[in-house]
């Protein structure tokens, strides 16, 4: 059963759940943030990214990755002939968590109380989209999505079957790399932009897939 009521397109869909998401006052982020960050990309898309929370830049656009991870992570899309129009990309919490320090605001993780408050926002968004293949920006989406106790260095690039979606994996967070300098800076962009192609090559093998039929 959808949770979002299943009847128009999956645009149209996914506005009603935005809407009712941009009054969702689940956990107590709804009081700081500027607005709710839903997602941005083609609601048809077969591949979806999903990230871990808005920083400030998206909070004040209303839109996901616009800020210098996005940056970064439209320069590795654009590396494998990919733009917004060909994915669709989100996040697990849908608005900023920060703390303030010194006066000024600073990001912060997503405690586990604020992820699970948004998580019905995220199901939702994954269950009209349907995606083919999610590839996870980072260790939290990872954790969400694919298993608990995800380890980065270990499994990052690998594949798995979920109930999300037919084909799982996960990849460097953007604002991870941008933390990083020199050859291991480098080297992390390589493998974005490398789990990026992987990704891509997913989604052509699985709309090649036989689907089952009844007959």
């Amino acid at each position: 059963m959808r949770s979002d009521g299943g009847s128009g397109t999956k645009a149209e869909r996914l506005q009603l759940v935005a809407a009712r998401a941009a009054t969702c006052t689940a956990c107590d982020l709804a009081a700081t943030r500027t607005q709710v960050v839903f997602g941005d990309g083609n609601p048809e898309a077969p591949l979806m990214l999903v990230g871990e929370a808005p920083g400030m830049h998206e909070d004040a656009t209303g839109k996901p990755f616009v800020g210098r991870a996005g940056v970064l992570l439209d320069a590795c899309l654009r590396e494998n002939s990919i733009s917004r129009k060909h994915i669709y990309i989100t996040n697990l919490v849908r608005c900023r968590p920060f703390t303030t320090e010194s006066g000024a605001a600073r990001n912060r993780p997503p405690t586990q109380e604020e992820i699970n408050a948004c998580r019905p926002w995220l199901e939702q968004t994954i269950d009209i989209i349907q995606p083919l293949v999610i590839l996870c920006l980072g260790a939290p989406a990872a954790n969400v999505l694919i298993h608990k106790g995800f380890k980065m260095s270990q499994e990052r690039g690998q594949w798995f079957e979920g109930r999300y979606a037919r084909y799982v994996a996960a990849t460097w967070h953007p604002a991870y790399i941008l933390r990083l300098q020199g050859d291991a800076y480098e080297a992390a962009r390589r493998e974005l932009v490398a789990d990026i192609a992987a990704a891509r090559q997913k989604v052509i093998e699985a709309k090649r897939e036989p689907k089952l039929t009844l007959f």
